[in-house]
């Protein structure tokens, strides 16, 4: 099959690789029809996230067609249309039971910390990831949702993650009616995080970020007010301007590790890797909210040391909440949303590329270019050999039974 390759930081090309097979009775073979780049594959790209492996295949936003599932599943079967959450869990561990499902006990074994994402470095199990042809799907009956058949493809391809985290980052943010809620990021999470912010009663949102076409889209998509960190002299205090020197009620980091507007961050951070990541944003959101406020992260970090002003959040009483989304715990209500049409996930789309072009594709979203807001990946069509295998091992089964 075709398959992103990771040769090493800003080195990523397509390459044709074994087609993955079923390992586990609870696998499914899915045959991948559209994937997305994620702002989050950008820290694999550059190098800053720990065990990312020459050869691995990224890719945690994919949808697509079930070819094969292993003798113990019961719920999928071949030919539905599914949409996969980035989480790999097992729907029966202590903290799926809780709907942690992005901290599953059983597929990673750095569970201490993160579950299993797919073709997110084996920090995140190791598993291969979407920007592919095919791609093994384990606990195929847990994760794996079939596309109602009144959702377009694309609105399901925005539900495997970008649209779930930046709705859990504004409910994570536990926003109250008439609330003034801050953004900082205007990548498709951050998007999605002011857009539900208005679902869940915000009375005011603001977005932060320093790329003006970014700003541009999202003050359409969203409806809310733009801050081009740029032209700020201190976030804190322009925000504290703009709020009648309170702060506001939720601040929401949907930016990461390489977050810029911090000179030393960003060379501690990035550059040099001293700190797990530059927390500019962090600083910014605790420094921005108001005392008794709350803090929601979603924004990608590194699992060691940050240095961040943890002071700042005690004195001023915050409550800080993170984690990876929850992804299937969300569709239900966001099947809902799109239904209603209260949003439009498909809009935020830009770009559309042949997996074939994949080294271009990380090229023009990683530097920002052509207005690319979020970039979708087509594999070739794939061709018929598997068919015909699963067809000519089938009826060679049914012959052994007959015997």
């Amino acid at each position: 099959m075709l398959a992103m390759n990771y040769r090493g930081p800003y080195r990523v090309r397509a390459e044709h690789k074994p087609d993955p097979v079923i390992e586990h009775p609870g696998d499914a073979i899915v045959r991948v029809t559209r994937a997305c780049i994620c702002g989050s594959d950008l820290h694999l790209y550059h190098g800053l996230v720990p065990d990312t492996r020459v050869g691995h295949t990224f890719g945690h936003e994919f949808i697509g067609v079930v070819e094969e599932v292993g003798s113990g599943v019961q719920k999928l079967k071949v030919g539905d249309k599914v949409l996969v959450p980035f989480n790999v869990f097992c729907g029966s561990c202590f903290y799926c039971q809780h709907e942690l499902f992005g901290n599953c006990h059983n597929t990673n074994a750095q569970a201490t910390a993160v579950g299993g994402i797919y073709g997110y470095s084996h920090t995140a199990g190791g598993y291969d990831g979407g920007q592919a042809e095919y791609v093994r799907v384990p606990m195929a009956d847990v994760g794996p949702m079939v596309i109602p058949e009144d959702i377009h493809d694309d609105d399901a391809l925005m539900m495997t993650d970008c649209l779930p985290t930046g709705y859990q980052a504004a409910e994570m943010g536990d926003i109250k009616e008439g609330d003034t809620v801050v953004v900082f990021g205007a990548g498709p999470v951050g998007i999605f995080a002011a857009k539900s912010a208005w679902l869940m009663g915000a009375g005011r949102v603001i977005v932060v970020d320093h790329v003006e076409y970014r700003l541009e889209f999202v003050q359409r998509y969203a409806q809310c007010e733009v801050v081009n960190f740029k032209e700020v002299g201190d976030m804190a205090l322009h925000i504290k301007k703009m709020t009648d020197w309170m702060g506001a009620d939720v601040c929401i980091d949907a930016v990461g590790c390489e977050a810029a507007g911090n000179t030393m961050q960003t060379i501690t951070g990035v550059y040099t890797m001293m700190q797990a990541g530059s927390a500019t944003v962090l600083h910014w959101c605790i420094n921005s909210v108001r005392k008794g406020g709350n803090v929601s992260i979603v924004g990608v970090y590194g699992p060691t040391f940050n240095a961040v002003p943890i002071g700042n959040a005690l004195n001023k009483g915050l409550t800080l909440r993170m984690n990876q989304a929850s992804v299937r715990r969300h569709l239900p209500r966001l099947i809902e949303h799109i239904r209603a049409g209260r949003i439009d996930p498909k809009a935020i789309i830009t770009h559309r590329v042949p997996l074939e072009e994949v080294a271009d594709a990380y090229h023009i979203f990683s530097s920002k270019l052509d207005n690319c807001i979020k970039t979708v990946l087509i594999p070739p069509r794939a061709n018929e050999v598997r068919a015909v295998k699963a067809s000519t091992q089938a009826q060679a089964a049914i012959g052994d039974g007959a015997h």
